[in-house]
């Protein structure tokens, strides 16, 4: 399997996953110039932007250790975009979760990071 190929696998998983938890899932794939964005989803009324991140095994570290500061900022913008694009309204709670799957385990860990461009 490709990398494409293997990211959209466990895209699914983890979108099965967080459907089973309550979340309500809006987007997939959200792409822009700027990056992409997973998953897009409600977690009550909050809006969520997933990064879901998968490794075989912890050997060459924790699936959650790949989203690093440059990372959470291209996510924060093609958040930032998202946002305008849909017209969300800027009281709308938004939290920046990430999906990590390792083997078989699933963690989600939400507020993985702040909005790193601090709101509007």
């Amino acid at each position: 399997m490709n990398k494409r190929t293997t990211g959209a696998a466990y895209e699914k998983l983890a979108d099965a996953y967080l459907t089973r938890q309550g979340v309500r899932i809006a987007e997939h794939n959200f792409r822009v110039r700027q990056g992409e964005i997973d998953l897009i989803g409600y977690d009550g009324s909050t809006l969520v932007f997933f990064e879901v991140k998968y490794r075989k095994s912890a050997d060459h570290g924790l699936p959650q250790e790949a989203v690093g500061p440059k990372k959470q900022l291209q996510i924060c913008k093609v958040a930032q975009f998202y946002r305008s694009f849909h017209h969300v309204p800027p009281e709308r709670p938004i939290r920046y979760d990430v999906v990590a799957i390792c083997g078989s385990e699933v963690t989600w860990i939400k507020n993985a990071f702040p909005d790193l461009l601090g709101g509007w």
